[in-house]
C-alpha cells in the first residue's frame, strides 16, 4: 500500500465516528513502553483539545497510523501524522518504544530493525524520556529533543514557527508546499503558484506573518477572535487554505484560500483533458472533441484518431493549456498567419489566440497538459485534429455556457474573419471607397468653411430650441467670466473642479464651478444638467444655469454663504471656551469662526440624512452622490445643511473620481465596495454618511487617532469608536473636545446615542447590512427603533 493511499485514508477518517479508548495517557514513558494498537491508549493534551493515538484506517482493523487530531470536535480532524517515509501503513504487530538508552522507536514488526519515527530523537538519560502532547498540538519528546512542529505533514497550526526546512505535502501525496514561497505539483516539479513572500508563522487572529514584514488576511480576521481555532492546510487539489471552525455550525469554513480558480492547480487532471470548475470548489475533467478517456487514468485524454498529413482546427472558447514548456509565444498580426505557423509544425497539437489586437499566438508543442477553462483567459483554444475526425466544435458548448440563472445565456469570444481568395478585388474596392471619401470630405470641408458663420448660429439656435422646458439657464462663456471678474475670487476647490464666486447682472451672488474631467458630448451633459436642475430640496444646493462651450463645462450655484461643514468640524488652532451654554447656536470662540453646538449638529445630520434619502428613493432618476464628505456639505445662513456636486458621478468614470491605490493608502469615505471593485450601490453612500456622522459627534477627521494605544496600522476610527461607546461605555471619550464642555446627558444623552448608533450601522462593511437613507433618517428622528449595532468591520489589503 502507497504512502498516497495511506495518507488518503487518513481524510477519510476525519469524518468517520468517535472512537473509544480504554486508557487515557497525559505522557508517554519508558514504564509505558510498549505501546501498541491493540492497548487501545491515547495521549491528551492537558485541556484534552488535541490526542494522539493509534488510529484504524477505515474499513480495517488490522491496518494504523499514529496520528493527532482534534479531540474535542465532532469533525475529526486530523493534522499529523506517522510514519511519514514509509510505503505501507503499521500493522498489528507495530508498537511504539522507549529504549532504555532514550531513543523513542516506530516499529511495524517484531524485528526492531528499521525505526519509522521521523527525525532523531535519542536521549543520553532514559528517566527523561517522556512523550508527551501540548495545548498547542505540539508533540514533544524529552525536553524539546523532539518536537513534531519540525516535522509537519499538510498542516500548520498557530503558533507554529515556520521555517525553510518545514514544508508540507498534500494527502494525496500529489502537491507540496516548500517555503520558499512555492506550490510544486510533485510529479512533474512544477511550480505553479507563488507567494509574495516565505510565511512564518499563521496567528490567531487569522493572519499569516511573512517575511517581507507583511502579511496574510484572512476573511474572519480579528484582534479579538484569538480564541478560534483555525489551522494552514494543503489540500488535496493543491491549494493551500486557512480554515476557521465554527461553533455553531460544528463545521470548518474556509477564511483564505492561495488560488480562487481550482482549475488553474496544475495536475488536476491528466494530460489533454480540460478541467471544468463547478460549485463549492468542485471540478470535473472533461475530454475535448476529437479525444476519449484514457483506460488507465479516467483524468487524462487520448486522440481517437492519430494526426495524419492532412488536418483541421476544432475551436474552444476560454481553454487554456500552461504546460510552459510546451509552448512557443508568437507575435504575429493576424489570425491567419498563428493558423499557418501551427500547420508547417507537425508537433504543434493547436494554438490559443486572443482576438484583442495584440498579436496573442501561442503554439502548444508536441503535449497538452494542465488544461483548464476560465473566461478570465479572454483566449480560444483551436484545437488541431485529423480531418477524418467526425467530431465537431460545438461538442465544447459545455464549455461556453454559463450555469442556468433566471435567463440562461452563452458567452462566447468572437469568430475570426473569414478567408478570403479575391484579395486583389478587395484592396480595389478599399481603393476606390477610400478616395471616394476624401473627395467628399474635401467638399464638405470646403462648404462647410463657407458658411461656417451660419452652421454656428444654426447650431446654438436649435439647441437653444430644442432644450427642454423648465431647464437651467444657459449662460454664455463670456457672461460668467465677466460676473466672476475673470475667475479671479477662487472659494474653493473639490474633486469636479475650482469653484469661484461671481455676480451676476441682477445682483444675484452665484458660486461658478468650472468643471474638469468630464466625460460625454453637449447632449449628454446637456441632459444630466436638466436632470440636476429639476432636484428641489430644502437641503440640497440650488443649481440656476450651465454653461457649454468652447471646451468648457461650467455650472452656477447658488451661493451658500457660510462654507463648508469642514471649516467648522474641524477648525485649524481653536480651543473651546469654558462656558456652559447649551442649544443656543453656534458657539463663539474669542469673536473667531463659530464651533457647532449639540443642537445644531444634530439638525446638520438629519438634514444631510433627509437630502440623501431624497436623492435616492423621491426622485423620479435615482441618483448616487458618491463623494459624501464634510467638504460637499454647505451650511447656509441660519447653518442649514445643503449638499453640494449631487449627480455630478455619471459625468465622471468610475476610474477617474478613485484609483485603488488612493484608497488602499488612505482610511477615507469610499465604502469597501470600491476597494473590491464591486457594483456601487446607493448603499456606498450610506457608508459615507456614516463616516460623516461619527466625524459630527468627535469633531475629528476619520483618519486621525484618538486615545489608541495600537498600531496606527492597525487602528480603524468605526471600530475605536464602537469600543469606546458599546465596551468601555465612556460615551465622553468620543465626543468633540471643542465643545464637551457644553454636553448635558439629560438634553443630548438621546440624539447622541441616535447619531452614533446610527453612524455603526451605515459603517458595516457588507452594503446588504447597512440601512437605506430613508430608513437612516427615521433612525435619527426616533421614529423606528434602533437595534444594538454590530462592530464595524473593513478588509486592509497587505502591502
Amino acid at each position: 500500500m502507497s504512502l498516497f493511499y495511506l495518507l488518503f485514508a487518513l481524510l477519510v477518517f476525519s469524518n468517520s465516528p468517535s472512537l473509544s479508548f480504554q486508557q487515557n495517557l497525559t505522557s508517554f514513558s519508558i514504564s509505558a513502553s510498549p505501546w501498541r494498537p491493540a492497548d487501545n491508549k491515547i495521549l491528551l493534551s492537558p485541556n484534552s483539545t488535541f490526542a494522539a493515538a493509534f488510529l484504524p484506517l477505515p474499513n480495517s482493523s488490522t491496518l494504523f497510523t499514529f496520528s493527532i487530531w482534534y479531540f474535542k470536535l465532532p469533525v475529526k480532524t486530523i493534522i499529523w501524522s506517522a510514519p511519514t517515509s514509509t510505503s505501507s501503513p503499521l500493522s498489528t504487530a507495530a508498537s511504539l518504544v522507549i529504549t532504555p538508552t532514550g531513543q523513542l522507536r516506530l516499529l511495524n514488526d517484531s524485528s526492531g530493525l528499521i525505526n519509522l519515527w521521523p527525525g532523531s530523537q535519542s536521549m543520553r538519560n532514559s528517566s527523561f524520556s517522556l512523550l508527551s502532547l501540548q495545548e498547542s498540538g505540539r508533540l514533544v519528546f524529552g525536553n524539546d529533543i523532539w518536537d513534531s512542529f519540525d516535522y509537519p505533514t499538510d498542516t500548520f497550526l498557530p503558533t507554529q514557527n515556520i521555517t525553510v526546512k518545514t514544508n508540507l505535502v498534500s494527502r494525496n501525496g500529489k502537491f507540496s508546499f516548500e517555503n520558499s514561497s512555492k506550490l510544486v505539483f510533485i510529479s512533474d516539479s512544477e511550480n505553479y503558484y507563488t507567494t509574495p513572500s516565505a510565511f512564518l508563522q499563521l496567528r490567531n487572529d487569522g493572519s499569516v506573518a511573512q517575511l517581507s514584514g507583511g502579511s496574510i488576511i484572512s476573511a474572519d480576521f480579528s484582534v479579538n477572535a484569538t480564541d478560534r481555532i483555525r489551522r494552514l492546510t494543503l489540500d488535496d487539489d493543491g491549494v493551500l487554505r486557512i480554515y476557521s471552525y465554527d461553533q455553531s455550525q460544528g463545521q470548518w469554513f474556509v477564511a483564505w484560500q492561495a488560488i480562487q480558480e481550482v482549475c488553474q492547480v496544475h495536475g488536476i487532471c491528466g494530460p489533454n483533458a480540460i478541467c471544468m470548475p463547478g460549485e463549492s470548489d468542485l471540478r470535473s475533467c472533461v475530454c475535448p472533441p476529437g479525444f476519449r478517456r484514457n483506460s488507465v487514468n479516467s483524468d487524462a485524454c487520448d486522440r481517437k484518431i492519430p494526426l495524419s498529413d492532412k488536418t483541421k482546427f476544432l475551436r474552444l472558447d476560454y481553454v487554456n493549456f500552461t504546460g510552459g514548456l510546451n509552448q512557443s509565444n508568437l507575435k504575429v498580426r493576424n489570425f491567419t498567419t498563428c493558423e499557418t505557423s501551427c500547420l508547417r509544425n507537425k508537433s504543434c497539437q493547436g494554438f490559443m489566440f486572443k482576438y484583442d489586437g495584440q498579436g496573442y499566438c501561442v503554439l502548444q508543442l508536441g503535449k497538452m497538459p494542465y488544461g483548464y477553462w476560465s473566461p478570465g483567459t479572454e483566449t480560444a483554444m483551436f484545437l488541431r485534429v485529423d480531418a477524418k475526425e467526425q467530431d465537431v466544435s460545438n461538442y465544447a458548448g459545455t464549455m461556453t455556457s454559463v450555469q442556468e440563472t433566471t435567463c440562461p445565456v452563452r458567452i462566447g469570444l468572437p469568430f475570426p474573419p473569414e478567408k478570403s481568395n479575391s484579395r486583389t478585388r478587395n484592396i480595389a474596392i478599399i481603393c476606390t471607397l477610400f478616395a471616394a471619401e476624401l473627395i467628399s470630405g474635401i467638399l464638405f470641408f470646403w462648404a462647410f468653411l463657407k458658411k461656417y458663420i451660419t452652421y454656428r448660429d444654426m447650431a446654438r439656435t436649435l439647441g437653444l430650441e430644442f432644450f427642454p422646458a423648465g431647464g437651467p439657464k444657459r449662460f454664455t462663456y463670456a457672461e460668467l467670466k465677466s460676473a466672476t471678474n475673470d475667475f479671479s475670487n477662487a472659494i474653493g476647490k473639490g474633486g469636479f473642479g475650482d469653484v469661484y464666486k461671481g455676480e451676476l447682472t441682477d445682483k444675484r451672488i452665484v458660486a461658478v464651478k468650472c468643471l474638469k474631467h468630464v466625460t460625454g458630448g453637449d447632449a449628454e451633459f446637456w441632459a444630466e444638467v436638466t436632470i440636476i436642475a429639476r432636484m428641489h430640496h430644502l437641503n440640497l444646493v440650488r443649481l440656476w444655469g450651465f454653461c457649454a462651450e468652447k471646451g468648457q463645462r461650467i455650472l452656477v450655484y447658488e451661493y451658500v454663504p457660510n462654507g463648508s461643514l469642514d471649516r467648522y468640524l474641524f477648525p485649524a488652532g481653536q480651543l473651546a471656551s469654558s462656558g456652559s451654554e447649551m442649544d443656543a447656536g453656534p458657539v463663539a470662540i474669542d469673536g473667531r469662526q463659530p464651533i457647532l453646538d449639540w443642537g445644531i449638529r444634530y439638525r446638520i445630520a438629519l438634514g444631510v440624512a433627509r437630502a440623501i434619502a431624497y436623492l435616492h428613493e423621491e426622485c423620479l432618476e435615482w441618483v448616487l452622490h458618491c463623494d459624501i464628505k464634510p467638504e460637499n456639505i454647505l451650511l447656509g445662513d441660519d447653518f442649514c445643511p445643503k449638499i453640494s456636486d449631487f449627480g455630478l458621478a455619471k459625468l465622471r468614470k468610475k476610474e477617474d473620481m478613485v484609483s485603488l491605490s488612493r484608497i488602499r493608502g488612505t482610511r477615507g469615505y469610499m465604502a469597501p465596495e470600491w476597494v473590491k471593485s464591486d457594483p456601487i450601490t446607493p448603499k456606498a453612500d450610506v457608508y459615507s454618511f456614516g463616516m460623516v456622522l461619527l466625524e459630527l459627534v468627535t469633531g475629528s477627521r476619520n483618519f486621525e487617532m484618538q486615545g489608541s494605544m495600537v498600531e496606527s496600522d492597525d487602528w480603524y476610527f468605526p471600530r475605536w469608536a464602537f469600543d469606546k461607546v458599546f465596551k468601555e461605555m465612556k460615551v465622553d471619550e468620543i465626543l468633540d473636545r471643542k465643545i464637551k464642555h457644553c454636553y448635558d446627558e439629560r438634553h443630548h444623552f438621546e440624539m447622541v446615542d441616535r447619531m452614533v448608533k446610527s453612524a455603526m450601522w451605515c459603517l458595516q462593511d457588507r452594503p446588504e447590512a447597512r440601512p437605506s437613507m430613508g430608513k437612516v433618517a427615521k433612525m435619527l428622528e426616533g421614529s423606528v427603533e434602533i437595534t444594538e449595532p454590530k462592530k464595524p468591520t473593513i478588509f486592509f489589503l497587505a502591502d
